[in-house]
This record gives C-alpha cells, structure tokens and sequence, in this order.
C-alpha cells in the first residue's frame, strides 16, 4: 500500500495543481496564474480538453442522480473530489433525498479550505485530507465512520481521477480498485472513469506535460482496455463503458464530446449480491 509523504497543508501557487485545473476549466475562481498558463498549453495539443472537463462533471452529476433516486443509494465517497463547484455530489444527493451522506476526499489543501468553509452548516457531509492511495486511514478515519456504515451499499466514486495515480502492483488504479471493493457490502457501486486515448503520441504528450507542470503529481493517460481491467467481476450497468457524455444523457441534443484526441472513458459497476 502507499505509504506517501505527510501532506501539506501550504498552498503553492506557482506550481498547478489536476483540481485547479480542472476548476478553470469549469469556469472557477479557485485557481492560480500557474494553473491558467498550464491549461492554455495544454490546449494546444488537446484543444477538447475543457468540453470533456465539463461532459466529465455532467456524468457525475447524472450518476449520482441516477444511484439516488434509482437504486436508493445514500451513501456516498469520493474520491479525488477536486473543488467545490455547482451541483456537488452531495447537493445533487440531498435534492432527492436530504438524509444521503457524503464523505469528500482530496488532497489538496485548497479543497480542505474551501470544502469545509462551503459545508460548515452540513453535518451529513465533510471533507476529508488524505491521498486517495491511503484505503486504511480513509476507512478509518473518524469522519468516514461517522457518516458511512459499510454494513450497507454505498457508492464510491473515481471520477477522472485514476490518471493522476501511476501504475504500481500495490497501488496503482487496479489494485487500488480491488482493494476498495473488497471492503463494500454486495449491492455497492464504483464508479470509475479516467482519460484516455488510442493516439501514442497523445498519451505520451499529455502524460510527460502533466507529469512536469504538476512535479510529479500524475499517472498517466491510459487506454481503454486499461480502464476495462478496473471493473472486472462487477455488474456493469447499462450503456455500459463509454465515452461519459453518452452515459445515459439527460436529452437527445446534450452536449457530446465532438473530437477525440483524447476522451473521458468509463462506466458504473455493482458489487454482486
């Protein structure tokens, strides 16, 4: 298991961070000129990129809905949960049923601000500091045990947040999707979705580009046979794994992902009863 170096709680501004990023992408405020200038070079080799960061976030919301009101899920853990948008997890949940929980974890110390600054009248929902990676001290940690009973299904979340991990045999996106899913109760859900594309050079751009921008803060684009090995064993539900902005779309005329230099690729599993 990760054993990682203890986090900081000190934000750098000057060097970008994957959920600042993906906030400017999303028209945020919580960002950085180092975040912005990083984005801009990255648009010039996928230019899609801030299409498939908002379809990315629609597909969140619509599981989420879909989970809630469909399947009577309320409990929910998520991971890499990035900065305090619109229709967060936990707003999209408490719509439709406000008893649902909702633990956040990142490891961003800019999410630990505004996340707790933002949920401070919530007692159904915290944020949590922790590496993803640490499935021990995440479980245990006191907030987790407040908020979820793992006796029950609940849903766990690694929205576009597996390319940031790199391979390893005891870590990496496979073993630390196995490792989570031995703890959850049958009728769980994971829900797993990363960047990938089928173009080498692609792959190799982005992965080298973020890997420096971010100092060493990344995993790499994979491919999606890659991301098919994560979901081995469970019930896949329908469409299946896909490009996320054709998971079960709200309207015939949503938005879609219109190039495919790169693409958000996954889908939603459930632990067998």
């Amino acid at each position: 298991m990760h054993t990682g170096k203890q986090l900081s709680t000190e934000i750098d501004a000057t060097v970008p961070t994957a959920a600042r990023m993906y906030d400017y992408y999303l028209g945020g405020k919580d960002n950085y000129a180092a975040d912005r200038a990083a984005v801009g070079e990255l648009d010039k080799v996928v230019p899609s990129t801030r299409r498939l960061a908002l379809n990315n976030r629609r597909f969140l919301q619509r599981v989420v809905r879909t989970l809630t009101q469909e399947y009577g899920i309320r409990q929910y853990l998520d991971h890499g949960s990035g900065l305090p948008t619109q229709d967060n997890v936990h707003q999209v949940a408490q719509r439709i049923d406000p008893t649902s929980h909702v633990v956040y974890v990142d490891n961003d110390p800019m999410v630990l601000v505004h996340g707790r600054a933002l949920l401070e009248q919530d007692e159904r929902t915290v944020v949590i500091q922790a590496d993803m990676r640490e499935t021990d001290e995440i479980f245990g940690h006191p907030e987790t045990r407040r908020l979820i009973d793992f006796s029950e299904p609940v849903c766990v979340l690694f929205n576009s947040v597996f390319h940031c991990i790199p391979d390893h045999d005891t870590d990496g996106p496979l073993a630390l999707a196995r490792r989570v899913r031995e703890r959850l109760a049958p009728g769980s859900f994971l829900v797993m979705c990363q960047l990938v594309s089928e173009d080498p050079e692609v792959r190799a751009f982005v992965t080298d580009f973020m890997d420096q921008a971010t100092q060493g803060h990344w995993g790499r684009v994979r491919r999606q046979q890659d991301v098919e090995s994560y979901f081995e064993g469970l019930e896949i539900l329908e469409p299946g794994l896909v490009e996320v902005s054709t998971w079960r779309p709200d309207t015939e005329v949503a938005p879609r992902q219109l190039t495919q230099e790169w693409i958000e690729f996954g889908g939603v599993g459930r632990i067998p009863r």
